[in-house]
């Protein structure tokens, strides 16, 4: 992710919802537009400061992912990079199917 990026991402489109872990019923709906087995972006006119620690959950075919996570980046009122800390192995295994899905997608298209 940006300066800091490790491994691929993927382009993706799913719903998502991100909270400071210090307040973590104060959700706010985001958009992540791509993943990787590390991180995520989410896309939001208001991100929050780099350095906060979140956390993140990710709708996307009638599937979650949840996942603490540190922002990594921002791009003022456009979204965050976040870096996930700790992702529970069911959690890891659908990240890791979306990943592929992506993947295989992404080797159609091209």
């Amino acid at each position: 992710m940006d300066q800091d990026r490790r491994g691929f991402r993927f382009l993706f489109d799913a719903s998502a919802e991100v909270a400071p872990e210090s307040s973590p019923s104060a959700t706010v709906s985001v958009h992540a537009t791509e993943v990787s087995l590390h991180g995520c972006y989410l896309e939001t006119l208001a991100p929050f400061a780099e350095l906060t620690p979140v956390f993140v959950k990710i709708f996307y075919a009638d599937e979650y992912f949840e996942a603490k996570g540190t922002v990594i980046y921002v791009k003022s009122a456009v979204g965050m990079g976040v870096q996930f800390r700790d992702v529970k192995p069911p959690c890891r295994i659908i990240l890791q199917k979306w990943i592929l899905a992506a993947l295989q997608n992404r080797s159609r298209t091209t």
